[in-house]
């Protein structure tokens, strides 16, 4: 199962509609979208019962931002590998179980 994300365009359409006063079942059918889709939008994003769709959008860039993880690659981690092991000719894999018997931060080769 495919999901696509709502697009600016569309919570342009569903501001308009929202406006008009169409339920978020009508709003659905419009855009072709699930009710459900619609209504977690509505819920997530609408403030004192309006609805904006530039300000939700900016919402969907900054949640979607935040959920990136941050990774394990560190400036630190890549002094160890490179002053330590690359500079004494390690392999990648003998650079890997060293870092893991320290219990640092593993990164694959």
């Amino acid at each position: 199962m495919s999901y696509t994300y709502l697009s600016i365009i569309e919570r342009s359409k569903l501001e308009i509609l929202h406006q008009q006063g169409k339920s978020a079942r009508a709003i659905a059918k419009e855009l072709g979208r699930h009710h459900a889709t619609i209504s977690q939008e509505l819920c997530r994003n609408a403030t004192q019962e309006t609805y904006h769709a530039e300000a939700s959008q900016e919402s969907y860039v900054q949640r979607r931002k935040a959920s990136i993880p941050a990774g394990k690659w560190t400036p630190e981690l890549a002094a160890v590998i490179e002053e330590e092991k690359l500079q004494r000719t390690w392999s990648p894999e003998q650079i890997v179980e060293r870092l893991r018997q320290q219990a640092l931060s593993i990164v694959c080769f």
